[in-house]
């Protein structure tokens, strides 16, 4: 007997099942997780200059920021918030002082927003004074019990994480004991797979990371960005650093760059940028509110049966004979070739125009955990390339029972900022190349060209309304407002935050920058009293101009219909006055009898031999 299970497996499950396969130990399962271990020091409630906000008031927006976001995106992964250098203790059975554990590892929920809310701002800073205060500092107690909160999870975890936030760079004082605790406790945290970062933030007299922390998070991986020397004294530049290092860089897919027969390198390929959508409705149950899940069976139309795997088969019909396949002859013939990339040769940059841009590219970087060596090769490649100012020519299959696809892969050089900070990472981009179906030739419609007098005021109204635009800067409004409206529902808010639409045009601003440009581009190029805002008038169509349908046809066009059998092609309407026209009356409406009619006549009539 067929097996059950096999059945009721979807074929999206099954390729990705069947492309993991090939490298299993990288593929990206289970959940995400992220601890927050904030310093709770007297330090980092001191408010900084002109009223600017605390350092633990920054800390604790971005964990709410952290918090939203991930309700909204990946509301499955697990999340934390710890406290260190606290006078009380809260953690389990309390076998650690000066630490307080305010959030157990779990989902996020709106429960722990309110909770993250109620410690900002004065209010907040009395709370935490109640409620914790300050004490001693032991950051090998607190890696200790965050070490203990991920050993209780029982669920399996993809990736851990955990993130301090702190203005002192020596916490325990020249204590030398806690410091070689602390450096010991992060070596064991990092053995079992936990990246530690450190988010430090300003403090007088800077911060210096080599004293102390330099030995207690984890070193670069991955191509992430490495530890920033600056300290964070902006809310936007704390979010930016959190939001690099929480968001994990997931692949599309691995695949093997074959540059020859026997030479392979893996890469991974990473989409750059995707569009954000409002999420989907799901159905839930009534009586449990909980979600559910629909599995698709089928049955036999006669005798109602459900049927097994093993009885479902496909055909195509071939010469009027229907033609029975096997799955796997059906995946054979889908199958062009394995997925993986293979190099062709290479072409001039020149040689790859603008309209070859037929779908968003990806990016492509060296995966060395699959195949040892990867990183060297590729980088002798890419810099080969952008010497010589080339691009790759590949054949790319990106995943099983796809088809092939010619694609360009255009080398890109690292880019780092004044601040020694990685903008563009070294890399190709893969543009996907069309077929020469997928181009085609079009033949504009020709119009009277302007003079040259109104052209040259158009291009001052454009130079004066041009800005440098940055895709960051516009959120969609649509998106935003729906967001809120959760956001609002779940916290029990009076009412949402407003939504600034800034795709909306800045009216005021414009005509600031035009004057009086505007106005004399009108009166060069529109007639007198011409208004802009006001609506065209419609012309109303007179009743003799409007077209009859044509209802009569030819005696050689009937002819030809009769002899080629496709009187069908007809309307009722012309067979009809076809009917009149050969002296055949009939009362029949229905299309046929009106076809047998036309041929029984034609025939008798010798006018169809």
């Amino acid at each position: 007997m067929a097996q059950w299970n096999a059945y009721y497996h979807n074929d999206d499950e099954e390729e990705e099942q069947e492309d993991g396969e090939q490298f299993r130990d990288y593929k990206v399962t289970g959940r995400d997780s992220l601890v927050f271990l904030v310093d709770a020091s007297k330090e980092m409630f001191v408010k900084g200059e002109d009223g600017q906000p605390s350092n633990f008031d920054l800390s604790m927006q971005v964990v709410r920021s952290v918090y939203t976001s991930k309700i909204i995106s990946s509301h499955r992964d697990l999340m934390a918030l710890v406290f260190y250098g606290t006078e009380q203790s809260k953690n389990p059975s309390n076998s650690f002082k000066h630490v307080y554990v305010y959030h157990n590892l779990d989902e996020p929920g709106a429960k722990r927003v309110q909770e993250v809310d109620a410690l900002q701002g004065e209010k907040g800073a009395r709370l935490m004074e109640k409620t914790m205060g300050s004490g001693e500092t032991s950051l090998g107690d607190a890696l200790w019990c965050c070490a203990n909160l991920y050993s209780d999870i029982k669920l399996r975890l993809s990736f851990k994480r955990l993130m301090i936030f702190t203005c002192r760079d020596e916490p325990h004082g020249g204590d030398t004991a806690k410091d070689r605790q602390a450096r010991t406790k992060a070596s064991d945290l990092k053995e079992t797979g936990v990246f530690i970062d450190l988010m430090h933030l300003m403090k007088p007299g800077g911060f210096d990371v080599s004293t102390f922390f330099c030995d207690i998070i984890s070193p670069d991986s991955e191509g992430e960005l490495g530890l920033q020397l600056e300290p964070c004294g902006k809310l936007e530049d704390l979010k930016k650093r959190v939001r690099a290092k929480e968001q994990k860089k997931r692949a599309m897919s691995r695949l093997n760059l074959s540059l020859g027969e026997g030479l392979n390198l893996a890469v991974g390929i990473y989409a750059m940028a995707v569009p954000a959508k409002i999420p989907g409705s799901v159905k839930l149950y009534r009586e449990t509110n909980k979600q559910v899940h629909s599995k698709p069976q089928t049955f036999d139309t006669q005798t109602g049966r459900l049927l097994l795997p093993s009885e479902i088969k496909k055909a195509q019909v071939y010469g009027k004979k229907q033609i029975v396949m096997e799955r796997d002859e059906v995946d054979s013939i889908k199958k062009f070739e394995d997925p993986g990339l293979y190099l062709i040769g290479f072409k001039p940059i020149k040689m790859l125009k603008i309209h070859h841009h037929i779908r968003p590219a990806v990016f492509i970087y060296p995966e060395e955990n699959m195949v040892k060596g990867s990183s060297c090769l590729f980088s002798a490649l890419l810099t080969k390339c952008s010497e010589k100012d080339v691009f790759a020519l590949c054949r790319c299959i990106l995943r099983r029972n796809c088809p092939p696809r010619f694609a360009a892969l255009v080398p890109q050089k690292e880019e780092l900022d004044e601040g020694k900070v990685q903008i563009t990472a070294p890399g190709f981009h893969l543009i996907y190349l069309p077929y020469a179906d997928d181009i085609r030739t079009l033949d504009p419609p020709q119009f009277p060209s302007a003079s040259q007098i109104p052209v040259d005021k158009m291009k001052q109204i454009v130079s004066k309304l041009r800005f440098k635009y940055r895709s960051d800067a516009f959120e969609n409004p649509a998106i935003q407002k729906h967001f809120r409206n959760l956001e609002a529902l779940a916290l029990d808010m009076m009412a949402p935050e407003d939504v600034e639409d800034l795709i909306m045009p800045k009216v005021d601003q414009i005509n600031q920058r035009l004057g009086p440009l505007a106005e004399e581009f009108k009166d060069l190029v529109y007639p007198a009293n011409y208004n802009p805002e006001s609506k065209p008038t419609t012309k109303r169509k007179s009743g003799g101009d409007e077209k009859k349908a044509r209802v009569e046809v030819s005696e050689e066009e009937l002819r030809a219909h009769v002899q080629n059998g496709t009187l069908g092609k007809l309307t009722v309407p012309v067979l009809k006055e076809a009917c009149k026209k050969m002296g055949f009356r009939t009362t029949g409406t229905k299309k046929q009898e009106l076809i047998d009619a036309l041929i029984t006549t034609a025939y008798l009539h010798g006018r169809v031999k």
